[in-house]
């Protein structure tokens, strides 16, 4: 059975994310139930540390936080008890829910673990791992450039560029990069056209891997409900006052319960705050909600695995990716700037996990074309 290593954007971090954490789970399920039939596969998550994330704690993620401001710095500070029980649950989820490395790798020692670890070939993704911005550069785990990597058998599954910028000079090393890959999939439209005129490598648009699985796969680990009374969801990445504000004009109109994920600590006094919740919390509260307002990607993405009623607010350097699902799944009135925009009330999904469906398929036939190169 091949060992294929897992390599992405998801244990190291200034502060956890869901969408990170599940986009790995989604992965590894998806290789291991390609392999199974005849035990071909298996996936293993490297425990992997890019270098510009090696001085990042998610324990205490002041330091390194985006916002900057005092106020924000406040709201971090009150948070800390939640953060730092929702760091432990993420390395439990970490540790129990996956095939891992048994070691830790690093630019210092990742030439060990062809022999350490018994990896046959490496799977770049998913993420916006591709993004020299925010990982201020070339990471070379990422881009699949150690020499193990560029020696033997990798090939890249829903990687993203976010919203990098490229230089003549960036374009020539990324140029180099992509050689390293024996397939790539690209989980955004931008760039495909570029990748294909400068690889001679079978590249094509891929679905995000939380998208490979269903909701029932997803219900294996969720947690049970979270609540005795009806209520709204509202996630939020970074804090939005207008979305704040329409949250709760929402829930007042319907008389929810506002469950609250995120650092916005003095919302206590009037919502239910979770940024305590593990993976498979979040999980529950996104399934057992009455309505979902957020401004995350993957927020989104299981706002609609579970069919529910959602809406979604525009937020910085996020807004390509996320404009650009809302288009194939036909929910562009879903994106919100002001929180006064028109909306639909409710949202037929019967025709959009029809297309997941279609996606789907072809997502996981290209991934499973990759894993068999290595045989040709």
């Amino acid at each position: 059975m091949k060992r294929f290593g897992i390599v992405s954007y998801n244990i190291y971090c200034n502060f956890t994310n869901y969408g990170s954490a599940l986009q790995s789970w989604a992965l590894c399920q998806a290789v291991d139930r390609l392999g199974c039939k005849n035990k071909k596969w298996q996936a293993v998550l490297i425990d992997y540390c890019p270098d510009v994330l090696q001085d990042k704690d998610p324990l205490n993620p002041l330091k390194h936080m985006w916002d900057t401001d005092e106020e924000s710095k406040m709201m971090c500070t009150l948070s800390l008890p939640a953060i730092r029980e929702n760091a432990k649950k993420f390395n439990t989820f970490f540790s129990s829910r996956f095939c891992k490395t048994k070691k830790t790798y690093t630019s210092a020692n990742f030439e060990n673990i062809i022999v350490d670890e018994n990896i046959d070939g490496f799977i770049c993704g998913s993420d916006t791992i591709f993004c020299i911005d925010e990982f201020k550069g070339f990471d070379d785990g990422y881009y699949a450039n150690y020499p193990c990597m560029k020696n033997g058998y990798s090939v890249a599954y829903a990687a993203s560029f976010g919203d990098s910028h490229f230089t003549p000079e960036t374009y020539e090393i990324l140029n180099q990069r992509l050689q390293n890959f024996k397939a790539i999939g690209l989980r955004e439209n931008a760039m495909i056209s570029y990748v294909k005129a400068n690889t001679s490598i079978p590249v094509q648009k891929v679905l995000d891997p939380t998208l490979l699985l269903t909701s029932k796969d997803y219900d294996t680990i969720a947690a049970p409900n979270q609540s005795k009374r009806p209520y709204l969801l509202l996630y939020a990445r970074r804090y939005n006052p207008q979305m704040s504000a329409y949250a709760e004009r929402l829930a007042a109109e319907n008389n929810w319960e506002i469950i609250e994920i995120s650092l916005r600590a003095t919302n206590a006094e009037h919502h239910r705050m979770f940024y305590d919740a593990g993976v498979e919390e979040f999980l529950s509260l996104v399934k057992y909600s009455q309505f979902i307002v957020t401004n995350s990607f993957h927020g989104m993405i299981f706002s609609i695995q579970y069919c529910k009623n959602f809406c979604i607010f525009s937020r910085e350097q996020c807004d390509s990716k996320i404009t650009e699902l809302l288009d194939f799944f036909g929910l562009s009135q879903r994106l919100m700037v002001t929180g006064f925009e028109k909306m639909s009330v409710g949202i037929d999904y019967t025709d959009i996990h029809e297309k997941i469906n279609t996606a789907r398929t072809q997502s996981l036939d290209f991934l499973k074309c990759e894993l068999e190169m290595d045989n040709e």
